[in-house]
């Protein structure tokens, strides 16, 4: 339903930003800036992107070049998944720092039932 009302609107229409030039411009914008957020990972973020994502403020740049050739919605959609994947990682990582190592039961442990 929702789609042929869209298609009745606009039937000639041709979406530039979903081609195939314009994607790999914003896989490529997408790319710099994850890897600015990566190279300045020391620094304290200062700025605030969508679904609350902070980055340092030397990678503006790179993100206004990345919302300038992305899609809205495809920026969200590539700042969760940044974030979920950020996440992950880190409960990875951290899993083997917090847990001891495994032990099982000893069967001198336990006393025989007699």
């Amino acid at each position: 339903m929702a789609l042929e009302a869209y298609s009745s609107r606009n039937p000639d229409t041709v979406h530039t930003d979903v081609l195939s030039e314009a994607r790999q411009a914003c896989y490529k914008a997408r790319d710099a800036f994850y890897a600015c957020l990566e190279k300045e990972s020391n620094k304290t973020p200062t700025e605030i992107a969508s679904v609350g994502l902070l980055y340092p403020s030397e990678c503006k740049g790179s993100r206004a070049e990345f919302v300038k050739h992305c899609r809205a919605s495809w920026v969200k959609h590539f700042d969760r998944q940044y974030c979920r994947n950020r996440r992950v990682q880190r409960l990875l990582d951290d899993k083997d720092s917090r847990r001891g190592p495994l032990t099982l039961p000893q069967p001198y442990t336990f006393k025989s039932p007699s």
